[in-house]
């Protein structure tokens, strides 16, 4: 929509050719798919992207030898590693899937490449992007089937 943001992005930096776990945001376009939100912390953001409530169950596969690599799990993985959704802390309190090798994923080309609030202002991610809460409610009330974030460094 034209604004620009501060966000906080990868403690690697910015990368075009993302590997997993490289701790960097890939330089992209990106479109927000789906997203869950805390229901036990905040009400249901207004927004045109389809979300769910968070649940204890909910989980995100980060292991590129998971078929379900970077895709939504309700069960822990066996042997695989993922990462939980409800967190204690607030970052998760909303996150957006984008669609960073998703929905078909290549493994190990980065996964959980979300959209989440940040610790506080610039301070590193594993990779996603992460924006002032105020920032992120406004971005998913004015989002649109057309809109993108840019992620340039």
């Amino acid at each position: 929509m034209g604004r620009s943001m501060p966000c906080a992005v990868g403690r690697g930096g910015f990368a075009t050719s993302k590997r997993e776990g490289d701790g960097c945001t890939p330089i992209a376009e990106l479109r927000l798919a789906h997203g869950y939100y805390r229901a036990d912390r905040l009400r249901r953001p207004l927004t045109r992207i389809p979300l769910d409530p968070i649940s204890v169950r909910d989980l995100w596969s980060d292991d590129p030898s998971d078929p379900k690599y970077n895709h939504h799990v309700t069960t822990a993985p066996q042997s695989f590693s993922y990462e939980r959704l409800r967190r204690g802390d607030p970052l998760y309190d909303i996150v957006l899937v984008t669609d960073w090798n998703w929905p078909v994923a290549s493994p190990g080309l980065g996964s959980a490449i979300f959209v989440h609030c940040w610790r506080r202002a610039r301070f590193p991610t594993e990779g996603c992007i992460a924006f002032n809460r105020s920032d992120l409610l406004w971005l998913l009330a004015h989002w649109q089937a057309d809109s993108r974030i840019l992620i340039q460094p």
